[in-house]
């Protein structure tokens, strides 16, 4: 039998009766508030994968169907194919992000051996030009990095997050907004932030945007792209860098998402310049 706890009514109990000959009975109770909660995030994990996959799963077999006609020219075949490239492409972005993130959840803190001295300016110019491509032109970029200073890290790692970033930037942004990145020293630790000119997030959904398949705007989620997966990938990317996700939103104005790195996981060179552009 389950119950609310009569201390916590936010808790729940579970109480079983074991009987002990023919006498004697066991009362067994324990809390299973923590694992009703895991159950739930599973179903709902579960719920959310097959959401996300029966769409384009839907578009995929809409065509096929289409294309066993035997009245279809050559042309039209070539059209539907072509056409089969956006859902494709979306489905398989969506396994390698889970493949990711469960790895990512498996995976135990990186040792100091496996930390390469990570040249952030490379990082940044690159994710940079892979969201210019995204973007279509419609935004502007401003890139400030200081190279006096590197991040020891799993280098693809900290790209895939610094990419998340750079998208969630150009997804969330009005055309014509500005998208700035900077790496900069702030003190001893050292600072990764990307800030966007873009919808900005309301505060009751900032505790959450980490989460699997967490969507702030679910009416425009499908316009926008991506997996839903991207800042959950983040979050457990700084957690094995010692940092976490900190953000500075305001409705209509734009968002800053920001991690700061303590200085036992940089390395600092003999470049004393700032590079921006």
């Amino acid at each position: 039998m389950e119950f609310a706890s009569p201390f916590d009514d936010d808790r729940r109990l579970e109480a079983r009766r074991i009987p002990i000959g023919d006498d004697h009975a066991l009362m067994l109770v324990r809390d299973v508030t923590q694992l009703n909660r895991l159950l739930t995030m599973r179903q709902d994990f579960v719920a959310n994968v097959s959401h996300e996959l029966r769409t384009p799963l839907t578009v995929v077999v809409g065509y096929l169907e289409t294309m066993s006609s035997e009245d279809l020219d050559m042309d039209t075949v070539r059209e539907l194919l072509a056409k089969l490239e956006s859902p494709t492409s979306r489905m398989r972005a969506l396994v390698d992000d889970l493949l990711l993130l469960s790895r990512l959840e498996a995976s135990p803190q990186p040792a100091d051996d496996e930390l390469d001295p990570i040249d952030m300016a490379t990082v940044i110019r690159g994710c940079v030009a892979e969201a210019k491509v995204l973007s279509e032109g419609r935004h502007r970029f401003t890139v400030t990095c200081d190279r006096s200073v590197r991040l020891l890290g799993v280098e693809n790692e900290i790209y895939s997050t610094t990419l998340n970033l750079l998208t969630n930037a150009v997804r969330y942004s009005p055309d014509g907004g500005a998208i700035s990145v900077s790496w900069a020293r702030t003190g001893a630790a050292a600072t990764l932030s990307v800030t966007d000119e873009g919808i900005g997030i309301a505060p009751e959904h900032l505790q959450r945007i980490t989460e699997r398949f967490y969507r702030v705007d679910l009416a425009k989620s499908r316009v926008r792209g991506g997996t839903g997966l991207g800042l959950a990938i983040v979050k457990h990317v700084l957690k094995r860098h010692r940092s976490a996700l900190q953000v500075r939103s305001e409705l209509g104005r734009g968002s800053t998402f920001f991690c700061e790195f303590p200085a036992a996981q940089l390395q600092l060179t003999d470049k004393d310049q700032q590079e921006a552009s």
